[in-house]
Parts: structure tokens; sequence; C-alpha cells
């Protein structure tokens, strides 16, 4: 594929009419969001039977990162060969759905509060230590994609932020099991959603950079 190319379009979106770089779009690339995409959604639905069984709202809130990882992962797919604003839009709503998913895994947690649940920790470990495995899979698949425009950034923070998570989990879990509490589990959970709102900050961020160039290249 050529490294860079000219991509047409209407009067709404001038820049569509200039030189994009696509030298980050390779087949390698393609193969590497399709493995993701297979790996995070295949496994959240998994994860998400594993959360409801053992009451973990720390597996939930994992759960949860995977599905919008795998969703998020294939709107980047499809993405892929749109203008640079385009692609800048389509990377602000996985940070805008990223900033939701937080909010609502927060909001889950306080309700947990208030319900006397003590999660089953070895289902938590056992999960939590199988979706460490995929996510680290699929940051090694993405590591040599990592750097391009803030839609191929945004695809990379979630597999990160997925892994991190992960690890919180099984510490959650060893907690749990230690410690004979709930407590644990709701504070993973938490730092879980922090995550998502972190990326979510860094990924928004980026994308009203790539809008502003993108306008700024639209500019006579």
């Amino acid at each position: 594929m050529d490294e860079r190319q000219v991509v047409s379009g209407g009067a709404d979106d001038a820049d569509d009419d200039r030189i994009q770089d696509y030298s980050h779009v390779t087949p390698g690339y393609r193969r590497a969001l399709w493995t993701v995409v297979l790996l995070n959604v295949g496994y959240g639905a998994v994860e998400i039977v594993a959360g409801l069984m053992s009451g973990s709202q720390a597996l939930m809130a994992d759960s949860l990162d995977f599905l919008g990882d795998g969703t998020i992962t294939l709107m980047g797919l499809i993405a892929i060969g749109w203008s640079l604003a385009w692609r800048a839009r389509a990377a602000l709503l996985q940070g805008l759905f990223l900033g939701a998913l937080g909010v609502g895994v927060v909001a889950s947690s306080i309700y947990r509060v208030f319900v006397l649940y003590q999660p089953e920790a070895g289902t938590m470990g056992l999960f939590g230590g199988i979706a460490l495995a995929i996510n680290v899979i699929s940051a090694l698949v993405l590591l040599p994609h990592r750097k391009g425009d803030a839609n191929v950034r945004a695809v990379w923070l979630f597999s990160r932020n997925d892994a991190l998570g992960n690890v919180a989990v099984i510490a959650a879990a060893g907690l749990v099991a230690w410690t004979g509490t709930r407590w644990p589990d709701l504070a993973v959970a938490v730092v879980v959603a922090g995550l998502f709102l972190q990326s979510s900050v860094s990924i928004v961020r980026h994308a009203r950079s790539d809008l502003h160039q993108a306008k700024a290249a639209a500019s006579p």
C-alpha cells in the first residue's frame, strides 16, 4: 500500500481533498486490529458470566472494558482510510464512550457499597489471570502500531489499560481472600474506572488536536 494517498470528499470536509498520511495502515495493522477485536469481544462475554457467578464488581468492570475495547477497536478498523477529520471524530467518540464506562463503573461500585456481598476470590483470580494473558497478547500485537493518529492511539491505550486493570483484579482477589471482605474488590473497580476516565481525557485531547489540524489543513 502506498504510504500516502488522496481521499476525496464533500464541501463539509475540505480536508478530505488534502493528502492524508496512511503510513501506519499496513496488512499487519489490520490483522492486529482484527485479532484484538476477536479476543476482547469473545472474552468480554465470558468474563461477564464470571463476574455474575462470583459477584465480583472488579470482574464486571473488567468485562465492560473488554467489550468496550473490542467494540471501539472495531470502530478503529472501520475508520481506516477515512480522512483525518473523520478519524479524529471516531476517536472522539471512543474517548467519550470510555468516559461513560468509567462513570458507570463508579456508580455501580457506589451501589455495591450498600450491598453486603463478598465476591469469590478464587473465581476472581482465575478469570483475572486469563484476562491478563489475553490483554498482554493484545498489547504485544498492537505494540508496533501504537504511534499514529488519535484513533490509533485510542486502540493502543485501551489494550494497555486492560492489562493494567487485570493485574489489579488479581491483586484484589488475593486481598479479598486474605481480608475476608469485599472492599479490595470495590477499590479495584474504582481504580479501573479511573483508568477509563484518564484514558478518556487523553483520547479526547488528541482527537481535538487532530480535528484542529484537519481544519488548519483545510484553510486556504
